[in-house]
C-alpha cells in the first residue's frame, strides 16, 4: 500500500540553537520510501543520523541566528502492513529476549513499569493469551482515560494518566506501555502519519513484542493500524520527538498530512482487530 505523507512546521528561534528533526519515515523490510522531499527556509545544511538498531532517521540542523524557520517533508512510502492471526502469537519469555527486544521491558522516563506492576497484575494477569492481554489493556484504557487535548503536559507520564483520567495519544500510548512491561511483555512508542485522523497530526500509538513481531495497538482508536506509516520507535516520546531542541525555540504553526493513493483502501474496525493482529515490523529471526 502507497501512502503520501507530508509536514509544515514553522519555529522561531531566538537563539543560536541544535535542532534535531524526527519527520522521515523509517525504512524497514516492511517500509520503503520511494521519494522524498526535505527542505529548510531558510536553507540550512543538515545532517542525516540513522539509529541503530530501530532505523530512526533524524536530520540535524544548526540554526546559529535568530529567526524563522520553515519545515517541508513531502514523501512517497510503500508499507507492508503484516496480517497475523493472534491465536498463533505467544509471549516471549525474558530470558529469551536479545539486545534488540530487552531495553522494552525497562521502565523509562515516560513509562514507569516498575511503579504500575501491582496494578497491571490485579487488572490484566489473569487474561489467557498475550494478544487478548494487550488488546484488553488498550480497550481499558480508551474506556477510562477520555481523549482530552490541553490536558496533560509534556511532563505528564504514564503513572500520571490513571489518575487525571484524561490525556492526548502519547499519555494513551505511555500508558499502555507501561503495562505491557509491567506484565513482562515488551512494548515501545510508536509515531508516525496517520491516514484519515482527525484532525490531521503526527500520532502515537505504542507496540508490543509478541510472537516475534511487533504488534501495533492503538488504545484512542482514532487511527486504524493498517493505515499507519511509522516515522519512529524508542522507549517512549523522549526518543522519538518531531524536534528535539537544544537552545530557544518555540512552534509557531504546524501542519501534517496522510493520504493513501490506492483508492479501494478500507481501515481496519474494532470488531476486525480482535480477530487479526497489525504489525509494521518482524526482526530477523523472528520466532514463528
Amino acid at each position: 500500500m502507497k501512502f503520501r505523507v507530508s509536514c509544515h512546521i514553522e519555529y522561531e528561534v531566538t537563539s543560536p540553537a541544535t535542532l534535531l528533526f524526527n519527520i522521515r519515515p523509517r525504512i524497514t523490510s516492511s517500509q520503503k520510501v520511494l521519494d522524498e522531499s526535505l527542505v529548510f527556509t531558510p536553507e540550512h545544511a543538515t545532517e542525516l543520523i540513522i539509529t541503530e538498531p530501530d532505523h530512526n532517521r533524524f536530520d540535524r540542523i544548526v540554526v546559529r541566528d535568530v529567526q524563522q524557520l520553515q519545515v517541508d517533508y513531502q514523501a512517497t512510502v510503500e508499507v507492508q502492513h503484516q496480517v497475523l492471526n493472534p491465536d498463533m502469537l505467544r509471549k516471549t519469555a525474558p530470558h529469551k529476549l536479545d539486545q534488540r527486544e530487552l531495553p522494552y521491558l525497562l521502565a523509562s522516563r515516560y513509562c514507569q513499569s516498575d511503579r504500575l506492576g501491582r496494578f497491571a497484575w490485579k487488572k490484566f494477569g489473569n487474561i489467557s493469551g498475550v494478544y487478548e492481554q494487550v488488546l484488553k489493556i488498550t480497550e481499558w484504557i480508551h474506556e477510562n482515560v477520555e481523549y482530552l487535548p490541553g490536558t496533560t503536559t509534556s511532563a505528564t507520564s504514564a503513572y500520571d494518566t490513571p489518575t487525571e483520567c484524561a490525556g492526548v495519544c502519547r499519555d494513551f500510548a505511555h500508558l499502555g506501555i507501561a503495562l505491557c512491561r509491567a506484565l513482562t511483555i515488551p512494548a515501545r512508542y510508536f509515531t508516525g502519519y496517520a491516514w484519515n485522523l482527525n484532525p490531521p497530526d503526527f500520532h502515537a500509538c505504542f507496540e508490543a513484542y509478541i510472537g516475534g513481531h511487533w504488534v501495533l495497538f492503538d488504545p484512542t482508536r482514532l487511527a486504524s493500524p493498517n493505515g499507519l506509516v511509522n516515522i519512529g520507535a524508542g522507549r517512549d516520546a523522549a526518543d522519538v520527538a518531531v524536534c528535539t531542541i537544544f537552545g530557544m525555540a518555540r512552534t509557531l504553526n504546524q501542519s501534517v498530512d496522510c493520504q493513501v493513493l490506492d483508492p479501494s483502501f478500507k481501515g481496519l474496525t474494532i470488531e476486525e482487530l480482535k480477530d487479526t493482529a497489525i504489525s509494521l515490523d518482524t526482526p530477523p529471526n523472528a520466532e514463528a
